[in-house]
């Protein structure tokens, strides 16, 4: 049976890997085309220095039965994004959905630093990988997005605007990154909408990412070992998760009705009826409010 985006192309902007790569994957799993974009390839890492490319990525959304196209591009030039555009628009003719996933930005924010402390040029590098970028992708790719009839865009941010309105996330620098792409997706809903396409803010909850695996020792196979240490991450989600939300909102017929709005995979999966890889269903941001945040014990019942 074909896939419900069958003949749908999409660009992932930013899937080496965590959320952009299980994006990418999920809409391969669902029939689509789906361009990969990163600076991770398998001749040169970026400054990450981690294992995962974008060639890599390719390959599994083939193997979960798309169609992956990997092209390594740097989302900070310009000339770049416009050529892997102008291939899309050559090779396909057409692009459906559009995910903002570039980020890139692990290793340049500190925790519960002040501005006046924090070293400057990370943290201005910062929000060039995770502003500058999205609005560099969103200038060339949306002409050829609009040129069909009901294209998404999915902004991929950390926090719903509800959540980051009235919680200090991280850092300054941390903070306006991620709240600015939740604007960027709320001005998008307004130029889009007129002219038949969708634009959403998207997280994702406590995403088990390649780093974050490693980061508490851990895999995918093993990862309530570290509940000992953080019982919290017992509401922890793969990536697989949010890719199914793309999917789902990819899929729906009624996806205007969710222009300009902050969504999160836990929130969608009430709506679609979709499940994570093993089957539950994390409602990460009401489980962090309702228990993390409210200082109760770790206890995922009723949200997973």
């Amino acid at each position: 049976m074909p896939g419900p985006l069958e003949g749908k192309v999409a660009l992932v902007a930013g899937a080496t890997r965590g959320a952009g790569r299980g994006i990418a994957v999920e809409l391969g799993a669902a029939g689509a085309t789906v361009y990969v974009s990163g600076r991770s390839t398998r001749a040169r890492r970026s400054e990450y220095d981690r294992p995962e490319t974008v060639e890599d990525t390719a390959d599994l959304v083939t193997a979960a039965g798309g169609r992956g196209i990997a092209v390594p591009t740097d989302h900070l030039d310009p000339a770049a994004v416009r050529a892997l555009v102008e291939r899309i628009d050559d090779e396909q003719g057409r692009l459906d959905v559009l995910v903002n996933d570039i980020w890139g930005a692990e290793h340049l924010f500190a925790w519960d630093t002040p501005v006046w402390e924090h070293d400057l040029d990370k943290g201005l590098r910062l929000l060039r990988l995770a502003v500058e970028t999205h609005a560099i992708t969103s200038h060339h790719a949306l002409p050829l997005l609009l040129r069909g009839p009901g294209g998404l865009v999915v902004e991929m941010t950390d926090g719903t605007a509800e959540y980051n309105r009235d919680t200090y996330r991280v850092s300054f620098f941390y903070d306006v990154a991620k709240s600015s792409v939740l604007r960027m997706a709320f001005a998008l809903g307004h130029e889009l909408g007129p002219r038949g396409a969708t634009a959403v803010a998207l997280t994702p909850g406590w995403m088990r990412s390649e780093i974050m695996l490693d980061q508490f020792g851990v895999r995918e196979d093993n990862w309530r070992d570290a509940l000992t240490e953080v019982p919290h991450f017992a509401i922890s989600e793969t990536p697989r998760y949010v890719g199914r939300a793309v999917t789902a909102l990819a899929a729906d017929p009624r996806l205007a009705r969710w222009n300009g709005q902050s969504l999160s995979s836990g929130g969608l999966a009430g709506v679609y009826g979709f499940t994570d890889l093993d089957g539950s269903r994390p409602d990460a941001w009401r489980y962090l409010v309702e228990v993390q945040d409210a200082g109760k014990p770790a206890d995922v019942t009723g949200y997973r």
